[in-house]
């Protein structure tokens, strides 16, 4: 496997991020990056999950606020994004290679006591987890996401999406993530969300994952996210959807998690301001949704 490692003067001064970086080997010589903040002791565990093209940045301004709570955050950088390694080659990139890195990760680090933060392909990912790693998992929150298996109606916005990352020569992060927020991102912003990926040669995991979202049944994929919805529909634990009300693909999403697991009934869902990365727009209140959560628990 051809790994590329972006440089770490790449990631001096960013705005809004001090935090200290932390790394663990989560396979195949793969380095894995992680944000690291509060008591190891704390009770409980926020894990934020972010999606595509983003990393770990996209929730500087929520680590603070869980933090704050007392509860430790916990931030990684999926494998080909961020300060994580990348595999140079889009063929190195699987659903089920994502899902491994980052079941390694939880499994090692030993996390316990986990509230899922997930958005966008943390979703994806995250609500696999959580099943899978059900007795580590303590609630979930969830905003602009999705578990799909093949039998939901594809918007086409995702078809455009998904043709412009495989085909496009131009591929501009930073752009992609201001068209994806109500806000105006500022030119310190947009170095932050660039600076992982020096040259094309580092973006073969931002443009892999569009390609990897099973949109058919006969999937494997998608008939092992089938599997986990049968789990997820006996998933008692709290479960909060957090949808903003200008994602393009995502908006709506959330009526369909809450009629269909348990979990969710009698929680506070909330309609946040925002476009699909909401982190970006409503960072303060979805950092708040998680802290209501724990004291759920």
């Amino acid at each position: 496997m051809d790994i590329v490692r972006t440089p770490e003067d790449r990631f001096k001064r960013l705005p809004n991020y001090p935090f200290k970086p932390n790394y663990l080997e989560v396979g195949s010589g793969l380095r894995m990056h992680y944000v690291d903040e509060g008591a190891t002791a704390s009770a409980y565990t926020v894990l934020m999950l972010h999606g595509e093209p983003t990393w770990s940045y996209l929730y500087r301004f929520m680590i603070p606020i869980c933090e704050a709570a007392g509860h430790r955050v916990i931030a990684p950088d999926l494998i080909g994004f961020g300060k994580s390694d990348k595999p140079a080659d889009i063929n190195d990139y699987s659903y089920g290679g994502h899902f491994e890195w980052l079941r390694t990760f939880v499994q090692e680090l030993d996390l316990r006591n986990i509230v899922l933060v997930c958005q966008d392909w943390g979703s994806l990912l995250g609500l696999r987890l959580a099943v899978a790693l059900d007795e580590r998992f303590a609630g979930i929150v969830l905003s602009n996401g999705f578990l799909p298996t093949g039998q939901q109606n594809i918007p086409l916005a995702f078809k455009a999406w998904r043709t412009f990352a495989r085909f496009s020569p131009w591929f501009p992060i930073s752009r992609i993530v201001e068209a994806g927020t109500f806000k105006k991102l500022s030119s310190g912003e947009r170095l932050a969300y660039d600076a992982p990926f020096p040259s094309g040669r580092y973006k073969a995991g931002t443009r892999a994952f569009p390609r990897l979202v099973p949109t058919e049944a006969h999937l494997p994929d998608a008939q092992e996210n089938a599997r986990v919805w049968t789990e997820l529909e006996n998933w008692r634990k709290p479960f909060i959807t957090a949808f903003t009300n200008g994602d393009p693909i995502m908006r709506g999403g959330d009526r369909y998690f809450q009629e269909r697991i348990p979990g969710c009934q009698n929680m506070p869902h909330r309609t946040l301001t925002g476009g699909h990365f909401v982190q970006e727009d409503s960072p303060f209140e979805l950092a708040q949704t998680a802290n209501e959560l724990i004291k759920l628990l």
